[in-house]
């Protein structure tokens, strides 16, 4: 069994390789820079822009799975938000895994079926500060999450989310810093009283990938942020 997973070289997106791995899956690492976490599980490395078209098409045949990680975030309010910003978030987080699946998805089709959850946020659920751009973008992933499922129920294809909260990686430590914030007041909001985990992200987006019975499922992984 192939499974993909963009945005696998850092942060939530290897946790996902090694926990996919760790399961026996023959595992393809595509980001920007692979090549770390590619030698570590001994996989397959390919640099990946996902804005590319061509670049996306040539890496997503012959799928059993596809995990969509990879990601960019943005600290502004609208006002505030260039349009170069807002198009660069949505290049990636919106189009990237809209091209992702779209050339992903006709392979499945031929091979019987296939699982990809995206990697959306609870950013895509609720309203978050200075967060206009990152907001929209992952309302988007949800939305479309939801749509592929119900397109491709028939082919056997299973389409679903994980939305995280709040997660400890060098990512979320320079959003944290452009935007003058603290991880300390981050893990405040927490009403677990702190920030998740890579590997606890990885354990939602594993489980949906072999939830047979879950497709269009938006699962929210936040510590009980939207809860509170």
């Amino acid at each position: 069994m192939r499974a993909l997973v963009t945005g696998g070289g850092s942060g939530i997106g290897r946790a996902v390789a090694h926990r996919l791995a760790d399961d026996g899956y023959d595992i393809t690492v595509a980001d920007l820079d692979p090549f770390d976490v590619a030698s570590e599980l001994g996989a397959t490395a390919i640099v990946l822009d996902v804005r590319e078209e061509d670049e996306v098409a040539h890496a997503m045949s012959g799928l059993d799975v596809l995990v969509n990680a990879a990601g960019i975030g943005s600290t502004t309010s609208a006002p505030e938000t260039p349009v170069e910003v807002w198009e660069d978030v949505f290049a990636v987080n919106a189009r990237g895994t809209f091209l992702c699946c779209k050339h992903a998805i006709p392979g499945m089709r031929t091979r019987g079926g296939g699982a990809i959850v995206n990697v959306a946020s609870v950013a895509g659920l609720v309203g978050l500060r200075n967060r206009a751009a990152y907001c929209a973008s992952k309302g988007a992933v949800i939305a479309f999450t939801r749509a592929l499922a119900v397109d491709h129920v028939d082919d056997r294809i299973r389409v679903n989310a994980v939305c995280p909260g709040t997660v400890e990686t060098p990512w979320v430590q320079r959003l944290v810093e452009d935007a003058g914030e603290s991880l300390d007041a981050l893990r405040a909001r927490q009403p677990l009283g702190r920030l998740g985990t890579p590997e606890e992200i990885a354990d939602a987006v594993v489980y949906l990938v072999g939830a047979e019975f879950a497709t269009g499922t938006i699962l929210t992984v936040d510590g009980g942020l939207t809860a509170a």
